[in-house]
């Protein structure tokens, strides 16, 4: 790192400019590369909490009410939550005052809006993926760059070979492989994370869907039938 950029950094930043010195250019790919990473990782905590990830009760009371024939307070409700599943369910109940409107285009319908949404939710986490598999692979380059040139070394030095220099070399060449790890290890199990929840959202979003459109007859034990305000069918006289 030069010399000028590592005086105008904090002091306590001391460790990782040494760090960054001592393994080269790949270890401050390495860091650009985490610097994206928590980047990315914030932007996604603020999109799930902005769009309410996980907060399926209000959609759940919302379509209890409905399945119970309040249709009034049900899209009340739903339109008073802010999460994904609400949302998708205030455009079920608005859809079904709409004139006009096919039962079965209504329900692919929905299922393109839900896609969409879950579109949204695992947007970034392709990038997160990536950095997660690439950071131990470019640790690995350093790693088998810095052992060639530790080797190169050891053969110009001849018969006068010393051990310590060989051995110095070695475990900074091992530096990068330990500072990818460091790395991929918990953008990868953060990413996981991630997908389990857009999984678990999807799941309650197909199960909600289904619900309204079934009357939840499993768990009810009765049938609230979806209405759709059809026109009938005028024939000349």
């Amino acid at each position: 790192m030069p010399q000028y950029l590592a005086a105008a950094l904090p002091s306590f930043l001391a460790p990782l400019t040494g760090l960054i010195d001592q393994g080269g250019p790949v270890v401050l790919l390495l860091f650009c590369l985490s610097i994206v990473a928590v980047g990315l990782i914030l932007a996604k905590v603020l999109q799930f909490s902005f769009l309410g990830v996980g907060r399926h009760n209000g959609a759940r009371a919302a379509l209890a009410l409905w399945l119970d024939g309040k249709h009034h307070d049900a899209q009340s409700l739903a339109e008073q939550k802010n999460s994904v599943l609400a949302n998708v369910l205030v455009k079920l109940m608005s859809s079904t005052h709409l004139a006009n409107v096919d039962h079965v285009l209504l329900k692919e319908d929905i299922e393109r809006i839900c896609i969409q949404r879950i579109n949204v939710l695992r947007a970034y986490l392709r990038p997160l993926d990536m950095i997660a598999q690439t950071a131990p692979l470019i640790g690995l380059l350093g790693t088998v760059l810095g052992m060639i040139e530790a080797f190169q070394a050891m053969q110009g030095a001849g018969a006068a070979v010393d051990p310590s220099v060989l051995a110095g070399g070695i475990w900074v060449a091992l530096l990068t492989t330990a500072v990818g790890l460091a790395v991929a290890i918990p953008v990868s199990a953060i990413v996981g994370w991630f997908d389990s929840r857009v999984e678990a959202e999807q799941a309650e979003m197909e199960a909600l869907v289904t619900a309204f459109f079934t009357g939840g007859v499993a768990d009810r034990g009765t049938a609230e039938v979806v209405a759709l305000d059809i026109p009938e069918p005028r024939h000349a006289v």
